[in-house]
């Protein structure tokens, strides 16, 4: 029994031979792990595909880039000149639209300074030349963006091109809000034509006589041309009728002259009186555009009173025009009283059923001023706010 009994048995396949003793160890020994993978090959990096850079920038090839320009660096002349030529188009509806957005890139880039308001202001001036045209359809929407655009630079221009400035923006932006469909806006509009009314100061014996006379000159313009030629033709024969006769010998001219430096003098004596006389009647010739631009912006109003929502904010306005009629002259008070006589006459049709929808278009301001209107309020504020005879009494 000392015996292997395996003695004399082949060796077990793919196991190599090994002692007698250690045979029954091996029939008992677990299956090793299988050997590991060999490791993946490294990545091949996208920098080592990439060519070496040539050592000599002449065999480079050429790289395009794409910039684009964000500000034009132009001088000051050059701007003077884009200016001058927006000026000259500007004048043409047909063409205002695409002038007004190149006047407003100057005011963007930062080019109306100083030294160009002058050239910048000619442009306005071109476009206020005809003034019923800022209130055409076709080109409102542009002109409101202009002269809203225009108020970033207004400390450029002096004191006069101010006043200018701020006529035409209530004919421009102001009287252009009216037609606009939000009752916001409207209202908005409505209340700085109210608030420049109020401060207007009131108008005098003379301004009236001003405007009978600009009215006389306008009416009899052709007649007047054809005198002031005649009498141009006339003052220049008696002229030379009366230098014949002061100098028949013609001696004056070996006569000393005077001086240029008194001729300068006289020169800068008129200019600095001229302007002290622009200077003083300045505000006069504000107050009258004023006066004109705040009527045209009252006549647009009225033209909207078909429009339910607006027709309570021209009610209060055009009674407020009426309330302060002494601040206008003698012919826009019949202009303003004539307006309110139809929006008067326009609100009682209205209540009586006689508009265009034949109803009672009372609105919601007015069923309100209707019924606080009959109330009885008590002076006491404490009992009886219906005015009741049973409080009288128990007040004693």
């Amino acid at each position: 029994m000392a015996d292997d009994l395996f003695q004399g048995l082949p060796p077990l396949y793919g196991v190599p031979a090994a002692a007698p003793g250690a045979a029954c160890g091996l029939l008992f020994q677990e299956d090793s792990p299988p050997p590991p993978p060999p490791p993946a090959p490294a990545p091949i990096l996208k920098s080592a595909l990439k060519r070496d850079k040539p050592s000599d920038p002449q065999d480079a090839a050429p790289q395009k880039r794409l910039r684009f320009r964000t500000s034009v660096d132009a001088t000051e002349a050059q701007v003077i000149e884009a200016m001058q030529k927006i000026a000259s188009h500007i004048k043409n509806p047909a063409k205002f639209s695409k002038a007004s957005k190149l006047a407003m890139q100057l005011i963007q880039a930062g080019s109306v300074k100083s030294g160009t308001s002058n050239q910048f202001f000619d442009i306005l001036e071109a476009a206020m030349a005809s003034p019923s045209v800022c209130n055409e359809p076709s080109v409102r929407m542009d002109y409101q963006a202009l002269f809203s655009a225009v108020q970033d630079v207004a400390e450029c221009f002096s004191k006069q091109q101010k006043n200018q400035l701020a006529m035409w923006t209530l004919q421009a932006v102001v009287a252009n809000d009216l037609y606009t469909d939000d009752s916001f806006v409207y209202s908005k509009a409505a209340g700085k034509i109210k608030d420049a009314i109020s401060s207007l100061p009131p108008a005098t014996v003379d301004d009236d006589k001003e405007e009978a006379a600009a009215l006389a000159l306008a009416e009899n313009k052709a007649v007047g041309k054809d005198t002031a030629e005649l009498g141009a033709t006339t003052s220049a024969t008696l002229s030379v009728a009366k230098n014949h006769v002061s100098d028949p010998f013609g001696l004056d001219v070996l006569l000393p002259s005077k001086s240029k430096k008194d001729k300068r003098a006289r020169g800068k004596d008129v200019t600095s009186s001229n302007q002290r006389e622009e200077e003083a009647e300045e505000p006069r010739r504000f107050i009258k555009y004023q006066r004109e631009a705040l009527l045209l912006c009252l006549e647009i109003a009225a033209r909207r009173y078909k429009v339910p929502w607006a027709q309570t904010v021209i009610d209060i306005l055009v009674k407020h025009a009426f309330d302060n009629i002494d601040k206008f002259t003698a012919r826009q008070r019949d202009a303003i009283e004539k307006l309110w006589a139809s929006i008067r006459e326009q609100h009682i049709r209205r209540k009586q059923g006689k508009s265009a929808t034949g109803k009672l278009d009372m609105n919601a301001f007015e069923h309100l001023q209707e019924k606080y209107a009959r109330e009885k309020i008590s002076i006491r504020h404490a009992v009886g706010g219906g005015g009741e005879r049973r409080a009288e009494q128990w007040l004693g």
